[in-house]
């Protein structure tokens, strides 16, 4: 278990990028969503030791990570949304150099981890090829790689999906969760669809606050009955702006079905919606707007 507790971080120019944020978040996948400059990263970099938060604590078991952050690397697998690597080396030469980083001495069983893991993420084939020459689905499954070197109980991956054409995406996140069964693993996005598609538990941060927090299927539950939706033309859409919380919109046959946030009937035409998790996201963006006007719509 994963447990933060009040963490607050404030950046030297003043910028609060974490106000107070406390999670419990058990062993599986664990999806945390928010919009960009919510403070997703700063979040994920605290709690992989890459900084110390302002305030507040982080445990991981009876790990106080701030206190020992050496001891929580020995357990961690750490997927940034920047995965920089030496592009001319090849996939298998790269991961023994890692996996010797990572402390594993024997040549043996450097040996073994490196060709169980590029197996693992179906990257056998071309162990020998420089990454350079990966594509960005490829290099996302070779981040994952070297994020399970030393068999980590904690892993974290940022924006893992980003950028990827709906074949890597797929197996990326089948992979992801098939890792997820037996360890804690956070996926930090904003893409609502891949939280959707794996994580029993969630969050959305933004304003640097956790803004909405459980089940995705209870939080859809909830949302029921306060999202309509109508079709209209895109020329109204500036008008219907100006008389209802218009929280999304979207394109269909040529015109502009937008949903919005209500609590009764808005009548002129509006229909409930059944509603998804993009609607619970969107729903709670519109609300955190409210008291944070800075949070970009």
């Amino acid at each position: 278990m994963l447990e933060l507790n009040a963490v607050t971080h404030i950046y030297p120019n003043g910028t609060r990028a974490l106000d107070d944020v406390t999670l419990s978040i058990p062993k599986g996948m664990y999806g945390l969503l928010g919009p960009n400059g919510a403070g997703k990263s700063t979040l994920m970099r605290s709690v992989a030791t890459l900084q110390t938060p302002t305030s507040g604590t982080i445990r991981f078991g009876d790990i106080d990570i701030i206190a020992n952050p050496e001891k929580l690397r020995e357990r961690l697998g750490y997927l940034p949304q920047d995965f920089g690597v030496y592009p001319r080396v090849s996939a298998y030469d790269m991961l023994d150099h890692m996996a010797v980083l990572k402390g594993i001495a024997s040549a043996r069983e450097r040996k073994e981890t490196v060709e169980t893991l590029l197996n693992q993420v179906n990257l056998w084939a071309v162990r020998k090829k420089a990454i350079a020459g990966f594509s960005g689905g490829m290099r996302q499954r070779f981040g994952i790689a070297q994020a399970l070197i030393g068999n980590p109980e904690l892993i974290i991956v940022d924006e893992p999906t980003a950028g990827l054409d709906p074949e890597e995406r797929n197996r990326f996140l089948n992979l992801l969760a098939e890792i997820g069964e037996n360890v804690v693993v956070i996926l930090s996005t904003h893409i609502v669809d891949d939280v959707a598609d794996l994580c029993p538990r969630m969050a959305v941060l933004a304003a640097g606050k956790i803004q909405l927090e459980g089940a995705p299927l209870d939080l859809i539950a909830q949302a029921r009955g306060n999202v309509w939706a109508k079709t209209i033309d895109r020329a109204e859409l500036d008008e219907y702006r100006g008389r209802h919380e218009i929280i999304s919109t979207r394109l269909f046959g040529g015109r502009t079905i937008i949903h919005i946030l209500s609590d009764s009937d808005p009548e002129d035409g509006f229909t409930p919606t059944e509603g998804g998790l993009e609607d619970v996201y969107f729903s709670t963006l519109a609300r955190t707007r409210r008291v944070a006007p800075s949070l970009a719509a």
